[in-house]
């Protein structure tokens, strides 16, 4: 049965194909240390109790109807000065949109700004941007990093290819790797995109930048930085993807913001009318409820990040325990998010059973089945599968759980010739 082009040619996410083989697994008894998905474990990680008191009590309160379609003025208000104070950053109300987490967020940016065959910039391994450009037919220009600028791109990268784009995607701390700008960093590419914009003749399309700092509040001793608070000029070019998902481990409760430029955020609340990606009512009510107290976000982000920072240092160090063993294996110390980055160069080895590993795939679906581990490789973000890195998330396993898992994955690399 004949299909749309698009829907024909959508590819489907890399990390649900993993998770699927997990969870069949996991039906059938097996235990898998499940690394893959960026998701919270919510009997570890369980929202904060205020907030889910406010859910319940908007609940019973009967806010059920729809909310505005720029979302709740009494959250815009909250969100607007959570900036001021956490970020020093200024944006009115009416400079924000809430939505049913980043995802409508960013999909709105793109069909906001990019038209078919325009340009569109980022960076490999990133989280998504190869599908959302698909789905805008966007002509994608991906970038690739390195590992020794722990997968971040650099000004240098980028340059050569800003020329007629529209749209520069970032984020920071980034998914998959955890890693994340630094000033000097960000200032660089800042500069980069003022100077394009310069360029710019009055018929022509400017040079957006999105950035996405979901993660911004799970860092590790690391300053977050970000574009407006650096080069106060880039306000008019700069759109900002944020929300609770991560920093309150609410990734099901579903409420998100964006903030930028007001003609680019009303044109994306416009169309986002038409597809009905309203965060709930009374979600929405219990965040500006729970942000009317700073202390509130502060007491329970200190104690969130310490717990995910414990777990990602207990898998880092295990894996650099197996490099001192001689394994074939790296990972770069974690500086946001709740994600390890590891290599396993072990692309070309023979399993016990004969069969050579071809891919980074060939890799994860041994792994997950010799020794119950499960990884989800930079092929998901982007890189070929030639390329041995791979995202390790923190959210799903106690430590106890990554303990009992490193000696697992030790004899299972072992057992590769």
């Amino acid at each position: 049965m004949k299909v749309s082009k698009l829907a024909a040619n959508l590819i489907g996410s890399e990390i649900v194909k993993i998770g699927n083989e997990v969870n069949d697994l996991k039906a059938k008894g097996a235990e898998i240390a499940n690394l893959t998905i960026g998701d919270l474990n919510s009997n570890l990680y369980p929202i904060p109790a205020l907030l889910k008191e406010e859910i319940q009590k908007a609940y019973q309160n009967n806010l059920t109807n729809y909310p505005p379609a720029n979302g709740l003025l009494s959250l815009r208000k909250e969100v607007s000065k959570d900036l001021k104070n956490r970020w020093n950053l200024d944006y009115s109300p009416n400079d924000i949109l809430i939505t049913a987490g980043s995802r409508p967020l960013i999909y709105a940016v793109y069909k906001t700004i990019v038209d078919e065959g325009d340009k569109v910039v980022y960076p490999t391994p990133s989280w998504n941007n190869n599908h959302y450009a698909y789905l805008t037919s966007a002509d994608a220009v991906e970038v690739k990093t390195t590992p020794e600028n722990n997968f971040l791109p650099t000004a240098d990268d980028l340059r050569p290819h800003l020329d007629g784009a529209v749209l520069l995607a970032l984020c920071s701390p980034l998914n998959p790797t955890g890693t994340m700008f630094t000033k000097e960093q960000l200032s660089d590419i800042c500069e980069l995109v003022l100077e394009e914009n310069k360029n710019r003749g009055e018929d022509e399309k400017p040079l957006y930048l999105m950035y996405d700092q979901i993660y911004s509040n799970l860092t590790f001793g690391a300053e977050h930085v970000d574009p407006v608070s650096l080069f106060p000029e880039l306000k008019e070019y700069t759109i900002y993807i944020d929300g609770i998902s991560k920093c309150l481990a609410a990734t099901g409760v579903r409420v998100g913001w964006g903030f930028g430029p007001a003609h680019i955020l009303d044109k994306m609340k416009a169309l986002l009318t038409h597809v009905g990606a309203w965060a709930p009512k009374p979600e929405q009510e219990a965040t500006a409820k729970f942000y009317e107290n700073p202390e509130n976000v502060n007491v329970f982000v200190e104690d969130f990040k310490g717990k995910l920072e414990e777990s990602l240092k207990v898998l880092h160090g295990g894996i650099q325990d197996l490099k001192g063993k001689g394994l074939a294996v790296e990972s770069i110390e974690p500086m946001g998010a709740l994600y390890l980055t590891i290599r396993l160069d072990y692309i070309g080895k023979t399993k016990p059973d004969g069969s050579v590993i071809e891919n980074s795939s060939d890799l994860v679906f041994y792994l997950i089945n010799d020794a119950g581990v499960a990884l989800v490789p930079f092929s998901a973000f982007g890189e070929a599968k030639s390329e041995p890195w791979f995202r390790a998330s923190v959210g799903g396993l106690a430590v106890d759980e990554i303990k009992v898992m490193l000696p697992k994955l030790e004899n299972a690399l072992n057992n590769l010739k």
